[in-house]
């Protein structure tokens, strides 16, 4: 496929209806799962929570193989054959009756999330289309910001009319017959893998080690980290914040709409400001919010604060963080180098939340949790200016 100047708004949609589907089906569904599995399989909480820790580690260590199979032209393969595996996990999990098997299928469908979410996405709109993938991206994630507000109502209704194996079946089919036929006719003619020459510096294995690819790397866990521990910890942290109980529900249902209103930002004004100029200053609404959180903990006013700006930046953060491999290191491998940050990234997600719950003590609450996670913030907002810096001196 030759390159053009802009991206094919058709394939792109239609790869964002397959997006929404599966964060929604898997990631967002989750959740909702927890109480009936727990009830019928005697599981304690943190039983059942382990069979996503080992999701996201099974995501993370085929991160990089994924990346591989993708910059070498099977990206067609790689998605198409990660929606046939998130339909076998979701009807396999339907038929679980014993904690081995609910983790045994948590580990496959993290596999086939590897194949399937943003991180092999991005990388395909990037190969594509070289010169615009970052609008494409933008685009993508619209629909996957809004995977919670569709998914969390409509599995939830399935899973009180029907029960949960039976929700289970529904979201198996809703794959076969979208995503899978989706994934297989549309990434038919991928572009051809850059061939290697003889002494170059631009293979993933030197690249990894560049301190451009080091320095987005300290960026992308750094970030990753801090936005994955606050979620499960956002209704008690608004509490402690003196927020009325309606607004302590209210606020973190509507941080999936804020992160959208955030890309929609992004999308329209970006062209007119400097691309590398806001790269810089959207990392740093993560921080700004924490910060405002920190110096009025139990004011509502410094709670509401944080919502937006932590809202606004994790929505456009997405678009900085799968943008900045092929920005600032380099473009032609950028679904190995993206996959290399996998498990790293992986661990982050799965031991930020359980250190800011360590952190939490009765008499301060979440104030040194927060105090870390605003340093590990700074610390990679600092690194991508770093990253930037030297790439383009």
């Amino acid at each position: 496929m030759t390159a053009t100047a802009g991206h094919d708004r058709r394939l792109v949609g239609w790869l964002s209806l397959a997006q929404l589907i599966t964060w929604g089906s898997v990631f967002y569904t989750f959740a909702l799962l927890l109480e009936p599995v727990e009830r019928e399989l005697g599981l304690s909480r943190a039983e059942s929570s382990l069979a996503f820790s080992l999701a996201l580690l099974a995501e993370g260590l085929l991160a990089y193989p994924v990346g591989r199979w993708i910059d070498r032209g099977h990206e067609r393969a790689v998605m198409t054959g990660g929606s046939l595996l998130v339909a076998l996990g979701l009807a396999l999990h339907s038929l679980v009756r014993s904690p081995a098997a609910f983790y045994a299928v948590w580990l496959l469908l993290g596999a086939a999330l590897a194949g399937t979410l943003y991180s092999p996405v991005f990388a395909v709109v990037t190969r594509r289309f070289p010169h615009d993938f970052r609008r494409a991206i933008i685009t993508l994630t619209f629909l996957g910001g809004l995977a919670s507000t569709v998914f969390i109502p409509l599995s939830a209704w399935w899973i009180e009319a029907f029960g949960w194996r039976q929700a289970l079946l529904g979201l198996a089919a809703i794959h076969l017959l979208v995503c899978v036929p989706l994934h297989a006719v549309l990434l038919r003619g991928a572009p051809k893998p850059v061939p290697a020459t003889a002494g170059s510096t631009n293979t993933p294995g030197q690249l990894v080690r560049s301190a451009p690819f080091l320095l987005i790397g300290v960026f992308v866990i750094g970030m990753m980290g801090v936005t994955s521990a606050l979620p499960p910890h956002m209704i008690s942290l608004l509490r402690e914040s003196g927020l009325p109980a309606a607004w302590v529900i209210a606020i973190p249902a509507s941080i999936g709409l804020v992160q959208v209103l955030g890309r929609l930002l992004l999308f329209f004004f970006e062209h007119r400001f400097d691309l590398h100029l806001a790269n810089r200053l959207i990392p740093w609404l993560i921080p700004l919010g924490l910060g405002a959180l920190l110096a009025g903990t139990t004011n509502p006013i410094a709670a509401l604060v944080f919502v937006a700006l932590y809202g606004l930046g994790n929505g456009m953060l997405t678009i900085v963080k799968g943008t900045a491999i092929a920005q600032y290191v380099n473009r032609d491998h950028v679904a190995s180098l993206n996959g290399a940050l996998g498990l790293p990234t992986a661990l982050a997600r799965a031991v930020a939340p359980w250190m800011l719950g360590l952190l939490w003590t009765r008499e301060v609450g979440y104030r040194w949790g927060l105090a870390v996670l605003l340093a590990a913030a700074v610390i990679s907002a600092l690194a991508l200016w770093g990253a930037q810096r030297k790439a383009l001196t």
